[in-house]
């Protein structure tokens, strides 16, 4: 029997982003499918009816991988698309898969033999390298750094480093409550030549997004907290 097509269906990065986030690709997809695995079902169906869904939510077949479900056979995930149904996968945001957990489920699927097509939309990674003005040769994204303060300072100086020695963009995270002491740590570990991008609520009504030298970054007054935010350094040779 032929197997479905997992689809990685993007989603708003913030809200009132619609608009900026829906190809029309994308709005037929989600009307050609009604089966979907997802992080947070309410959320999934409040971006698929944004989206322009137009069949009826109460015919959609939505599979929770939230965080509560992940650890756990992924084997029912699977079911239809074993039966030749095609899928949906969504994020909490962005794109499925780049740092988020969907990333097993893709994997899964291709040691299933399953065919995975990504679809275009908003990546909030690739959009703060896009405005960063640093190099989109070569680059690294890293994720969350350590929580430990001692470890997350040597994490720093390490791609600060890193960005010098093979002139390599380095991009990282952390959790939007825990943003500005992430800032500040950035601002005391890096050298004053070093260039800092902050890319904060990407797509919002609000979206902040600046290139500065360290050195001019200790003078200015940036209040990141709660908001979902990237950081990048480059450091030239």
């Amino acid at each position: 029997m032929k197997k479905g097509t997992l689809f990685l269906i993007p989603v708003p990065l913030a809200d009132d982003a619609a608009h900026k986030s829906f190809t029309p690709f994308l709005v037929d997809t989600v009307n050609s499918i009604n089966t979907y695995i997802v992080e947070n079902e309410k959320t999934a169906r409040r971006f698929l009816k944004e989206a322009g869904l137009k069949t009826p939510q109460s015919e959609l077949l939505i599979h929770d991988y939230g965080k509560h479900k992940r650890g756990s056979s992924l084997v029912p995930f699977f079911k239809e698309l074993n039966e030749g149904i095609s899928v949906g996968l969504m994020s909490e945001a962005g794109c499925p898969g780049v740092a988020d957990p969907g990333a097993d489920i893709v994997a899964e699927a291709h040691r299933r033999n399953i065919k995975v097509v990504p679809l275009v939309g908003p990546n909030a990674m690739l959009q703060a390298l896009m405005a960063s003005g640093f190099s989109g040769q070569s680059y690294a994204f890293s994720g969350y750094l350590p929580i430990d303060k001692g470890d997350r300072s040597k994490r720093i100086k390490d791609l600060e480093q890193m960005s010098q020695r093979y002139r390599q963009t380095q991009l990282f995270m952390e959790t939007p409550f825990r943003n500005n002491q992430l800032l500040e740590e950035v601002l005391k570990n890096c050298q004053p030549n070093t260039l800092l991008c902050i890319a904060s609520n990407i797509n919002a009504a609000d979206e902040y997004i600046k290139t500065l030298p360290i050195s001019l970054w200790r003078k200015e007054k940036v209040d990141l907290h709660k908001k979902p935010t990237v950081f990048l350094i480059y450091k030239e040779s």
